[in-house]
C-alpha cells in the first residue's frame, strides 16, 4: 500500500504563490502516475495536475499555466508549484497515486486564497 503525505498548504493572498509537497512511502517511479486533485466546499473533486511515470503531464483547464507539477525521485516527493493564485483556487488539495488500477490518496492539505 502506498502512503502519501501532503504538506505546504496555508493562507495566501490573491496573486501569491504556494508550493505543495507530497511525500510517498516508496519510490514514486514505481507508481504509474502521481497527481494533485482539489475539492472545494460543495463541489466535486477535480484534477489539478498529473504526471505519469514517463514524466508526461496534464493539467486541469483552469490552471492556464499557473501551476507546475514536478517530482524528485531521490526524495520520493511530488510537488505542485502554484503561482498567481486566485480566490477560486481555495480548496483542499489531495495527492493521488495510481498503481495497478488502484488509487491511493493523501489526507489533503488546505489552501486558502484570501486577502
Amino acid at each position: 500500500q502506498v502512503r502519501l503525505v501532503e504538506s505546504g498548504g496555508g493562507l495566501v493572498q490573491p496573486g501569491g504563490s504556494l508550493r505543495l509537497s507530497c511525500a510517498a512511502s516508496e519510490s514514486i517511479l514505481s507508481i504509474n502516475a502521481v497527481g494533485w486533485y482539489r475539492q472545494a466546499p460543495g463541489k466535486e473533486r477535480e484534477l489539478v495536475a498529473r504526471m505519469n511515470r514517463l514524466g508526461l503531464t496534464n493539467y486541469g483547464d483552469f490552471v492556464k499555466g499557473r501551476f507546475t507539477i514536478s517530482r524528485d525521485g531521490a526524495k520520493n516527493t511530488v510537488y505542485l508549484q502554484m503561482n498567481s493564485l486566485k480566490r477560486e483556487d481555495t480548496a483542499v488539495y489531495y495527492c493521488n497515486g495510481e498503481r495497478n488500477s488502484r488509487d491511493y490518496w493523501g489526507q489533503g492539505t488546505q489552501v486558502t486564497v484570501s486577502s
